[in-house]
């Protein structure tokens, strides 16, 4: 037992053990702890707070807008001119659908691009009548909150990271200007020479 107690107060009286080691060190402990604590904390409430905000966000969408069933009466264009990456296309064409106890209705809607004239299509319409984008689902509300959950444990680490480089490399000034002022004292004792 003592062995390991003197072994330990050893190395803090350490000669050779300079203050920015010591602090060297513990700033690599507490950067290790942040690692381990911090960043997944960052990304778990982030991710809770985002999943919160876009269920709300996506009640209120449903709430506003309403879904019909509608035939595809215009003619929508052959070709698309452009990309959207993996989304799939739309393309705006003429539609009717007959509300319960009404005239039939038609406007201009967003259909999957592939439609044809004739086809039964699911359009969503806001309060004023107007195609709009159908709320988001419970899959684009579960992906908004991992990225950002993931977004906020990834900023937090190059935080730390980050924070953590200056400290070392503060650290590393401070052991050089103290190895200076060393060597300043040590040199004339071991060349023989004096102070100018």
């Amino acid at each position: 037992m003592r062995g390991g107690a003197r072994g330990g107060r050893h190395r803090r009286n350490n000669p050779l053990r300079r203050r920015s080691d010591v602090v060297e060190a513990w700033t690599a402990l507490a950067v290790a702890a942040l690692l381990l604590v911090a960043v997944p904390l960052a990304g778990v409430f982030a991710g809770r707070w985002a999943h919160a905000d876009a269920r709300t966000v996506a009640s209120q969408l449903r709430a506003e807008r309403h879904r019909v069933r509608a035939e595809v009466v215009g003619h929508p264009p052959a070709t698309m001119p452009s990309v959207e990456g993996g989304r799939q296309q739309t393309v705006r064409v003429a539609v009717r659908w007959t509300p319960s106890g009404e005239h039939a209705r038609t406007a201009v809607a967003r259909v999957p691009e592939g439609t044809r004239a004739g086809d039964m299509v699911d359009v969503w319409f806001d309060a004023h009548g107007r195609s709009v984008t159908p709320p988001p689902n419970d899959t684009m509300v579960w992906q908004h909150t991992l990225t950002l959950g993931t977004c906020a444990a990834g900023g937090t680490a190059a935080v730390v990271l980050l924070g953590h480089s200056v400290v070392r490399r503060t650290a590393m000034r401070h052991r050089l200007d103290e190895w200076e002022r060393e060597w300043a004292r040590t040199e004339p004792r071991w060349t023989r020479r004096r102070p100018a």
